[in-house]
């Protein structure tokens, strides 16, 4: 059974000028819902992570100046959203629905988060519209826990996750995986433990034979026992910030290849939306909708 984390302060504090492609995260469980992937017993609603969670991840300092929204102009740029209450309660509970995302996939083969993927967020700093990095999170207390020991991070986004490489890059209990445009944000690339720096307007075709070849090159060397997968869609050939050149059904294909790959390792996986950022609304919202209806075909 797939269970989905939504609430919807996901969507509602974001400012005037980001709402268009924001309302994704109101679109997407509605559209989920029309089709029947999913039923209302399916969706879970959670509540803002826990202090000690973040503080797993996040230096107390940032923590606390995010909190009593003293953030400073420069911080706020590099962050892109102007600082509020009320989006730092909305990454709090992004990232307790990946907590209870990881939980759920290891009950059930697989969850998926609506939102998430904040993969530009450093243990000290917030960028590229993240705040709080919540894979990290969710893999700090599955390690924390031992509930899984040795942890993949499949990040698909079209940008690399350079706040996730960086917050484990002295942690061997979790391996970063970040296929991206070479020549997309962030400028400065941190360092992954595997990095595919992708040229602009590559294809279907050779997108997935180096998914396909790197995917199971690094379970062969690294064998992990659960997986995070960020299922950005802003590698669409129609996103206006991409680059890459893949089709909607490439992007089904990838979405498969990686569930299926999944399915048959035995590996629990925990979804995060990403980005996607295409002019028209439809492609974004039924190309996230294509990975639930890819994970349902797997896991259900």
């Amino acid at each position: 059974m797939l269970t989905v984390a939504w609430r919807p302060e996901y969507v509602q504090p974001l400012p005037v000028g980001h709402r268009f492609p924001m309302l994704k995260y109101e679109l997407i469980p509605e559209q989920l819902l029309r089709e029947g992937i999913i039923s209302e017993s399916q969706i879970f609603s959670p509540e803002p992570a826990s202090d000690e969670d973040i503080l797993a991840v996040h230096q107390s300092d940032y923590v606390r100046r995010l909190e009593e929204l003293k953030l400073t102009r420069s911080e706020e740029r590099r962050i892109g959203f102007p600082h509020n209450e009320r989006l730092v309660f909305r990454e709090k509970c992004i990232s307790q629905g990946s907590i209870e995302n990881a939980l759920n996939a290891l009950k059930y083969g697989c969850s998926l988060n609506v939102a998430g993927g904040t993969h530009h967020a450093y243990a000290d700093r917030g960028e590229g519209f993240c705040l709080l990095n919540d894979i990290a999170i969710a893999a700090s207390y599955l390690l924390r826990h031992q509930l899984a020991k040795r942890i993949l991070v499949v990040d698909l986004d079209v940008h690399q996750g350079n706040g996730t490489a960086a917050i484990f890059r002295n942690v061997p209990e979790v391996y970063t995986f970040s296929m991206h445009g070479a020549n997309n944000y962030p400028l400065h690339k941190e360092l992954s433990d595997c990095d595919i720096a992708l040229p602009d307007g590559i294809t279907d075709e050779p997108y997935l034979k180096l998914l396909d070849h790197h995917l199971n090159e690094i379970s062969d060397k690294f064998q992990p026992d659960f997986i995070f997968y960020q299922s950005g869609v802003d590698v669409l050939a129609t996103d206006k910030l991409g680059r890459l050149a893949l089709t909607e059904q490439g992007c089904a294909w990838r979405d498969r290849l990686v569930f299926e790959f999944c399915k048959r390792h035995n590996l629990p996986v925990a979804v995060s939306m990403g980005g996607g950022y295409s002019p028209k609304l439809a492609h974004i919202v039924n190309a996230h909708v294509t990975t639930y209806r890819e994970a349902a075909c797997v896991f259900d």
